[in-house]
């Protein structure tokens, strides 16, 4: 295990958008990192009454900034380039929810890079929970310059 915090001080997030804890692994084929729901999060106020789970567009960011953005950043230093000013734009996304994430879970994400050309990242994507469930999966694109 390597330490990324230089790729982690490379995002362009903060809390309470930042939804990467740890990277375990970069390699120029894919990322692996992990983030835990925090209990007080606000987005689960309303969603849903009485019975909060995590919604799908914050799980499908939390893959994108683990999975394709970190990578990229990683990409992007391989290559030699410093990323400032770093411009990021998530370009599409296709998701498939599979089981529930809910406050206080530990969840981890793994991408491989189906290619990386001409700024543009496209990776397949998987999120886990603890229990090593499949909670979502898909494919993830965006643009990432330096």
């Amino acid at each position: 295990m390597t330490d990324f915090t230089h790729i982690l001080d490379q995002l362009p997030y903060d809390q309470p958008f930042l939804f990467v804890d740890k990277l375990h692994t970069l390699t120029e084929e894919g990322a692996e990192g992990a983030y835990t729901f925090t209990q007080n999060a606000d987005f689960y106020r309303g969603h849903f009454k009485d019975n909060p789970i995590t919604p799908g567009v914050i799980l499908t960011e939390c893959m994108a900034q683990i999975g394709l953005v970190c990578l990229g950043l990683f990409l992007l230093e391989q290559a030699g380039l410093k990323p400032s000013p770093l411009r990021i734009a998530f370009t599409e996304s296709h998701v498939n929810f599979h089981k529930p994430v809910f406050p206080g879970e530990t969840v981890r994400v793994r991408s491989e890079k189906v290619y990386w050309r001409m700024g543009k990242l496209k990776c397949r994507v998987i999120m886990y929970n603890a229990r090593e469930e499949k909670v979502c999966s898909g494919e993830l694109s965006g643009i990432i310059r330096s």
